[in-house]
């Protein structure tokens, strides 16, 4: 077969099998301490400088000079179950079995994920902030020669997000403010090729590209007697990732496809809208609730083009709108320990029909507690945690590899994946 279609076909399946490309898997955590009440009520509460992020109108509750810093410790449990995955043989009548090993834990023991933001008064009526966090990542990363290599052997998505905010007091009760995003984003994405014998070593496809690009957000706050309220809206971000695309150890007719080019992947990251409230129940109680939907529906395909802008490959990923909605509470104990617990429930984007192991991710539910202690009236520590139950789910997909062509191949995985987290946060807010 010709090699430029080799290597697009190539292309084209390392592409179907990349949703973690546009990191389809978002970090909700963007506040350490705020996990233990399951980040109920953050657009509304602006009790730290991590409102920057939640809700930039919450500024305005914030006097003086206050800083958050925190750092998350994600413990990632996942295990998949091989179901009868399969590959077809040029020549054979029917596919055989894939075979090869579960692929172990594929997730780091410990993910760290840290965040840094800061607040400023300026006038008695307008603030300045800036946060940074990271709002979307992967690092998945199986046993070699595992059964579902041909899916994805390894996914890496980093993204860092820069976010300088202003807020403005309108009167006592209502406050605006908004920021713009300056966002990074690098991705390397792997996965096996299958030769045209099973008794062959695989071959290999690699896709690496980074990219910055902008966004922004804006919010409102409005309070009245115990009750607050808050309304956020971050915008998609554009990005359009530039890097390589290259296979390798692909052996006899194959052998041509080897090599590497110049690629391009337009990626848009989700917009956003939520809502928050919080309740003062009394002098020591607060009640807080949350809403948020993700417009996770615009990461309909991948789409990987030449550096002109010519279509090399458009995978149709289909992905859906998720919402999640967070319930917590807070008590004083004392003028300084703070006690808090939650719930929250937390809908996956990803569809049966085209679920991958680069994702191997199901719907959540949270369950959190945490406690705050003020070590003086300008320094306080927060601590939570979190488990987080996954559900179980199957992954039924099947990839063409070098279609139109003698040694078209198709690859079905078929398989079971089972997970939780366990999730230690915490951070430290000073003000003066």
């Amino acid at each position: 077969m010709p090699a430029g279609r080799a290597f697009a076909a190539a292309l084209s399946v390392a592409a179907a099998a990349t949703p973690a490309f546009a990191s389809g898997f978002a970090l909700r955590e963007a506040s350490p301490g705020s996990v233990g009440r399951a980040f109920a009520g953050e657009g509304a509460i602006a009790d730290t400088a991590a409102t920057i992020w939640y809700n930039p109108a919450g500024m305005t509750q914030l006097e003086g000079f206050t800083a958050t810093a925190g750092v998350h410790l994600l413990f990632v449990q996942s295990s998949q179950r091989d179901l009868g995955s399969t590959r077809t043989v040029p020549g054979l009548p029917a596919p055989v079995a894939t075979g090869g090993g579960n692929g172990g834990n594929p997730f780091h023991p410990v993910v760290i994920v840290p965040t840094l933001y800061g607040s400023m008064q300026l006038t008695d009526r307008l603030w300045a902030g800036l946060g940074v966090n990271a709002p979307f990542g992967l690092v998945v990363d199986y046993d070699d020669g595992w059964f579902g290599r041909y899916d994805s052997s390894r996914s890496v998505v980093k993204t860092y997000n820069v976010q300088p905010s202003l807020a403005w007091k309108l009167d006592d009760r209502f406050s605006i403010g908004g920021g713009v995003s300056i966002q990074y984003i690098e991705a390397d994405l792997q996965n096996a090729l299958p030769n045209l014998s099973p008794l062959l070593a695989d071959g290999a496809a690699r896709v690496k590209g980074d990219d910055i690009s902008l966004g922004w957000n804006i919010g409102g706050r409005f309070e009245s007697g115990p009750v607050a309220v808050g309304l956020h809206y971050r915008s998609q971000v554009k990005h359009r990732l530039k890097g390589q695309f290259s296979v390798g150890g692909l052996l006899g007719p194959l052998s041509g496809s080897n090599g590497e080019q110049d690629a391009r992947a337009p990626i848009t990251l989700p917009d956003s809208l939520s809502a928050s409230a919080v309740f003062t129940a009394g002098a020591r109680t607060r009640l807080l609730a949350g809403w948020e939907w993700t417009n996770w529906s615009v990461f309909d395909a991948i789409r990987i083009q030449t550096v002109n802008g010519a279509p090399i490959s458009t995978s149709p990923q289909n992905y859906k709108d998720s919402m999640s909605l967070h319930l917590g509470g807070e008590q004083d104990l004392s003028d300084r320990w703070t006690v808090r617990a939650g719930f929250a429930t937390d809908s996956t984007p990803t569809v049966d029909a085209w679920r991958t192991s680069r994702v191997p991710d199901g719907d959540r539910a949270w369950l959190t507690a945490g406690a705050s202690w003020k070590v003086s009236d300008s320094l306080e520590a927060r601590f939570s945690y979190a488990h987080v139950f996954v559900t179980t789910e199957q992954l039924d997909r099947e990839d063409d590899f070098y279609t139109g062509s003698p040694a078209a191949i198709a690859s079905r995985l078929r398989s079971e994946n089972r997970g939780n987290v366990d999730m230690i946060g915490a951070d430290l807010t000073v003000r003066f």
